[in-house]
């Protein structure tokens, strides 16, 4: 379902526009550019894929929570952010971008199921809130690179003054604005992850923060996106510097989780 949507999205938003002079006729609902229909056609590969994530994190008896999961919730989120977004803004664009993400991640989980998490903190109540969390905050950053990645094509666009940019997209200073506050929940959610998994690691051994792989990767991403924050607020980052720390802090983020994982699971067969 997310690949027929994708491959519409593509064919309606890119596509035709990219080969017209300006948007194309009967494709645009109001308010956030999506018809009624399209809409709700989101929603169904989206319920479908939450409650599928639901049934192998928060139902089962025992907890795989490995890269593969990881990067479906990420997704999942991505696509239901989007989707609340686009009430409010008119993204058509995003659509191409989003769903081919969530397509390749939905069958993951089935293909690498990972290795289920041994002793009881696994079903602590304080690790299942840290896991919600850093998935939120995941999937806003995910929607942040996105916005981003819009950017970025349409400064393009506007300097080649090619006819793709008769996408319906915001002006390039709302992107940004949205962009902003996207990166600002985002971070803030990042820093309730960082501050619950502190609080798991001293009850579950003693200490607040361990020098592994993984809190090495999310403390430099949560200082990266701090100092684009800090940069935006003092001296008016923007643009190619605001995507290029997107970009670089978004990187650090997922070699904290996902990319350790991965190689705890797939390389060396260890929950």
């Amino acid at each position: 379902m997310y690949v027929g949507l994708a491959w519409h999205f593509w064919r309606t938003r890119w596509r035709r526009r990219a080969t017209a002079q300006g948007p194309a006729q009967g494709v645009q609902g109001k308010g956030g550019g999506l018809q009624a229909w399209e809409r709700l056609a989101i929603l169904l590969p989206l319920a479908l894929q939450g409650f599928t994530l639901y049934q192998q994190i928060f139902a089962s008896t025992e907890l795989r929570f490995g890269f593969a999961q990881a990067l479906s919730a990420m997704t999942f989120l991505a696509v239901a952010l989007y989707w609340i977004e686009s009430l409010f803004y008119p993204l058509d664009g995003m659509e191409p971008l989003v769903l081919p993400l969530a397509a390749v991640a939905v069958p993951l989980p089935a293909i690498f199921p990972g290795l289920a998490s041994s002793g009881a903190h696994a079903q602590a109540g304080v690790f299942k809130l840290h896991l919600a969390l850093a998935m939120i905050a995941y999937g806003l950053f995910v929607i942040a690179l996105l916005h981003a990645m819009l950017i970025a094509v349409a400064e393009r666009q506007l300097h080649l003054k090619s006819s793709f940019a008769a996408m319906n997209l915001p002006p390039l200073l709302t992107l940004e604005k949205l962009l902003f506050r996207v990166i600002g929940a985002a971070f803030v959610f990042l820093t309730l992850t960082l501050a619950t998994g502190i609080a798991f690691s001293e009850t579950l051994f003693g200490r607040a923060m361990r020098a592994d792989h993984k809190t090495i990767f999310a403390v430099l991403s949560w200082i990266t996106f701090g100092l684009l924050l800090a940069g935006r607020g003092l001296y008016g980052w923007r643009g190619r510097t605001a995507t290029r720390f997107t970009l670089g802090g978004f990187v650090l983020l997922v070699l904290a989780y996902v990319g350790s994982r991965f190689v705890l699971e797939v390389v060396l067969h260890r929950a």
